[in-house]
């Protein structure tokens, strides 16, 4: 069966939980995120990577400092993506309630 807006791509556990969270902030330090998700440096970069290569997400590199921050955020294409996916889950929710064992 296929459903109207799934997305495979954002869909995995963690995929889902960075674009939720830069879906309610509209730009977020790598760092924040990592710690705010529970996740590794690597485990994050990962999944950002996978995002950002789907062209859902943006990576910005703060300049002049001498720390310079990544910062998060998701694209108009990863905000619509979401957005889609999250109703396409409501949807699916809501055309089982009801139904045996639903």
């Amino acid at each position: 069966m296929r459903v109207a807006g799934f997305n495979s791509i954002i869909h995995p556990e963690q995929r889902i939980l960075i674009c939720a969270f830069l879906l309610a902030n509209s730009e977020v330090a790598f760092s924040v995120l990592r710690q705010s998700l529970d996740m590794t440096d690597s485990g994050l970069s990962k999944q950002i990577k996978v995002l950002a290569d789907a062209g859902y997400v943006s990576i910005s590199k703060e300049g002049g400092v001498p720390r310079p921050r990544r910062w998060l955020a998701l694209t108009p294409a990863g905000r619509e993506a979401t957005e889609a996916h999250l109703a396409a889950l409501r949807g699916i929710v809501e055309s089982r309630q009801g139904t045996v064992g639903g």
